[in-house]
C-alpha cells in the first residue's frame, strides 16, 4: 500500500469551519488513515490488509494496550485561525510542528475575540484557573461586552499610531491584547492528536479551545474512522482508576484479593490446583471499611457518578 486515500477526509480538504466569531479549523492536508495504522501494524509479520471488521477490531486492540507508535504514522496539519489566549495554551502541546503569522514581518488584523453574552461569568469559588458555571445577567453582560470590544478598538489605533510613528513591527504590536486573533499551521501524528484532545475536550478545559477541539475531533473522525471511535470508547469516555480505587471496586464488588488468595490454597500436601469461587450474590466483603481517606472517597464517588476523570 503505496498511498491511503480516505474519500471521506478528501471531501473535506482546505474547507473552513468556523469557530468562535472570527476563527477556523481547516484540514490542509494527511497522511494516512486507519488502513496505515493496520499497515503498519501488521509490518513485523507480512500479512496484509485484511476486513474492515478485522481491521477495527486491530486497531481498537492497539489503543487499548498503548501500542502507540502505529498511531504515529498517521499525520494531520491543520490551518487555524484563534485569539492569541487560546493560541497561549495550545502551543503547550509540544509534540506538534506549528507555523505561525508572524507580526516582525505583517502588519497585524484589525480581528479581536468578542465573547458571547452566556460565555462571561465570574470567577469559579472552587475552581481557581476557571469561570463559574452560572453566567452574567443580560445587562452585565453587555456592559463586559462593551468594555472588551472598546479595549480592542483602543488597542488597534494606538499599534496604528505607533506604526504611523515610524516604530518597527516587532515593537508595535506589543500594545495589542491576547484577544487579536493569530493564524498557524498545526501539524501533529495521531497519537499526539488524541492527547490533545483528551485535554483540551475535558470539561475542566477552558471553554474556547474546547469549541476548537471539538471541530478537529470531528475532522480526526473523517480521516481515521475506526481509531476515533476506539478513542473515543475507551480514552474520551473513559475513566481511569488507582491502585487503591481499584481496590475499592474489589471491595464493593465482594472481590477483595484477600479472600481469593485464601480460597485458593490447595489443601496441605496435595498437588490439587488452586480453586477459585465467585462470591455468592450480596455476599459483603471480609472489610466493610474503604481504606480510601474522605477526599479520595469523595473523589472516587464523583467518578462513578460522572463518568469523568478527575
Amino acid at each position: 500500500m503505496a498511498h491511503c486515500i480516505v474519500p471521506e477526509a478528501e471531501a473535506i480538504l482546505d474547507k473552513e469551519f468556523p469557530v468562535l466569531d472570527k476563527g477556523f479549523v481547516r484540514l490542509v492536508d494527511y497522511l494516512g488513515g486507519d488502513q496505515r495504522i493496520v499497515q503498519a501494524a501488521r509490518v513485523s509479520y507480512g500479512e496484509g490488509t485484511k476486513s474492515y471488521r478485522e481491521d477495527a477490531a486491530l486497531i481498537d486492540y492497539l489503543l487499548r494496550h498503548e501500542h502507540t507508535s502505529p498511531f504515529e504514522q498517521v499525520v494531520l496539519t491543520f490551518h487555524i485561525k484563534l485569539p492569541i489566549f487560546v493560541a497561549r495554551q495550545w502551543i503547550r502541546h509540544r509534540t506538534a510542528r506549528v507555523n505561525e503569522i508572524s507580526g516582525r514581518y505583517s502588519i497585524m488584523k484589525d480581528e479581536f475575540f468578542l465573547p458571547e453574552p452566556e460565555a462571561l461569568a465570574p470567577q469559579s469559588e472552587d475552581n481557581k484557573q476557571g469561570r463559574a458555571d452560572i453566567p452574567f445577567d443580560p445587562e452585565t453582560a453587555n456592559r463586559i461586552r462593551a468594555i472588551l470590544k472598546e479595549g480592542g478598538e483602543l488597542s488597534y489605533q494606538q499599534y496604528q499610531r505607533l506604526l504611523d510613528l515610524g516604530l518597527a513591527r516587532e515593537i508595535a504590536r506589543i500594545v495589542l491584547p491576547l484577544s487579536l486573533y493569530t493564524e498557524w499551521y498545526w501539524q501533529i501524528d495521531l497519537h499526539n492528536l488524541f492527547r490533545f484532545l483528551m485535554l483540551r475536550l475535558d470539561s475542566h478545559a477552558q471553554r474556547e479551545i474546547r469549541q476548537y477541539a471539538e471541530v478537529i475531533l470531528d475532522i480526526t473522525r473523517k480521516v481515521a474512522p475506526a481509531a476515533t471511535a476506539s478513542f473515543e470508547k475507551h480514552i474520551l469516555h473513559g475513566v481511569r482508576f488507582s491502585g487503591p480505587e481499584m481496590d475499592e471496586l474489589r471491595r464493593r464488588l465482594g472481590l477483595d484479593q484477600r479472600n481469593r488468595a485464601d480460597s485458593a490454597e490447595s489443601a496441605p500436601g496435595t498437588n490439587q490446583p488452586p480453586q477459585f469461587s465467585e462470591p455468592a450474590a450480596n455476599q459483603p466483603s471480609s472489610s466493610s471499611v474503604s481504606i480510601l481517606s474522605k477526599k479520595e472517597l469523595e473523589r472516587f464517588e464523583e467518578k462513578l457518578k460522572s463518568g469523568r476523570q478527575l
